[in-house]
């Protein structure tokens, strides 16, 4: 698994552009580690290998899609629900930006994607415009 655990393959793209053949690069790299059944539904794997499974998934994502796999996890076998991600996401904006909260709160955000797609946005325009605004 420690060579699994290297960068063997391009990671999943934030948008989701290479997902396809991130798939089935990650399919073929789990099975040659003996972990393709990790992936599958209702299987019997041991919990130590669905962890090696997800520690090599979490490598080959982009950072920013690192935090958005938290809704496919159960925490303390309790399934997160989006109004409690988007609770959560509310939750972390720094004092300052709290007009910023609150505009997104009005918007009646009600699946978690739609509110991290509108994020990941504005930050692609924000750095847009300081790159502007330097040169």
């Amino acid at each position: 698994m420690t060579n699994l655990a290297k960068l063997d393959f391009v990671a999943l793209d934030i948008i989701g552009k290479n997902y396809l053949t991130w798939v089935l690069d990650a399919k073929i790299h789990l099975e040659a580690g003996n972990l393709g059944d990790t992936i599958k539904e209702d299987t019997s794997t041991s919990s130590q290998d669905r962890v090696k499974a997800m520690i090599f998934i979490r490598c080959h994502l982009d950072k920013g899609l690192k935090s958005e796999i938290s809704p496919q996890l159960k925490i303390c076998g309790e399934t997160i629900t989006e109004e409690d991600m988007l609770e959560r996401t509310f939750n972390t904006y720094h004092a300052s930006y709290m007009l910023l909260q609150q505009q997104y709160r009005k918007r009646g955000f009600t699946e978690y994607n739609q509110l991290i797609s509108v994020l990941l946005v504005a930050e692609q325009n924000n750095e847009l415009l300081m790159k502007n605004h330097q040169s």
